[in-house]
């Protein structure tokens, strides 16, 4: 399962990442976003959604989203 099919307020663990882009995989391990690492999903947005990661709330696109398995 990945982040656009995840319910709002709910805990989950990522399981991987799985893009292909090194640059993205650098951003993400910037933010805290990992394999091990809890994420919160705060709200589905038309263009993708607002996470919660360690004490900082992202919003990231549906692409990106769908890259991130829990």
């Amino acid at each position: 399962m990945n982040l656009t099919q995840a319910q709002e307020g709910t805990e989950y663990i990522i399981r991987q990442i799985e893009t292909e882009d090194e640059e993205l995989d650098a951003f993400l391990f910037s933010l805290g976003c990992y394999s091990g690492e809890p994420i919160t999903v705060i709200a589905h947005k038309k263009g993708g959604c607002v996470v919660s990661i360690k004490d900082g709330r992202y919003n990231i696109d549906r692409q990106l989203a769908s890259a991130i398995q829990i």
